[in-house]
């Protein structure tokens, strides 16, 4: 299967966002010093943050890695294909981005990068750019696109949970 969308990979340069699809960029402070980033980081690359969400994963690895299949499952109802298009593993950054298969509500990419700043500051960004590919995410405007964010938000809570990172 090949990508829903042209610009493969395009999620490493962070503000990048194609014509005529609608950018995303939400940043969550997770906590501070090198244990909460090296759990986080761990949580992002092996799923673990997506499965805390309550949605179903099936990916064809334990960890994220170019080329991995990722199903991702929301209600039990709505599958989203997708496949890694690349991974970072840093001594100060690590994540991931997927990008839409044929199947998924959406067309894009979407990122997930952990990052700890020169202030020992641990941080999460979901970086994504999307448009609708199915008639219901079509038919669900203002509301899909709501969703996408606080999915974005949510990612933030539930990491810095499992990083033993600040309390809400």
């Amino acid at each position: 299967m090949s990508f829903t969308y042209d610009d493969v990979g395009a999620t490493r340069e962070q503000h990048h966002c194609p014509p005529g699809f609608r950018p995303l960029h939400v940043r969550t402070r997770l906590g501070e010093g090198e244990p909460v980033f090296r759990r986080a980081a761990e949580a992002v690359l092996t799923w673990e943050m997506h499965r805390a969400m309550g949605v179903g994963i099936e990916a064809g690895a334990e960890r994220a890695a170019p080329g991995v299949d990722v199903t991702v499952t929301l209600a039990g109802m709505i599958k989203a294909p997708c496949r890694v298009v690349w991974t970072l593993e840093e001594p100060r950054r690590a994540g991931w981005a997927y990008g839409t298969l044929p199947g998924h509500p959406e067309s894009g990419e979407e990122a997930f990068v952990v990052d700890r700043t020169g202030d020992g500051t641990v941080w999460l960004t979901v970086h994504a750019f999307s448009r609708p590919a199915t008639w219901y995410a079509k038919a669900g405007g203002p509301a899909a696109r709501a969703f996408q964010h606080a999915y974005a938000r949510r990612c933030g809570t539930v990491l810095r949970r499992l990083s033993g990172g600040d309390e809400d």
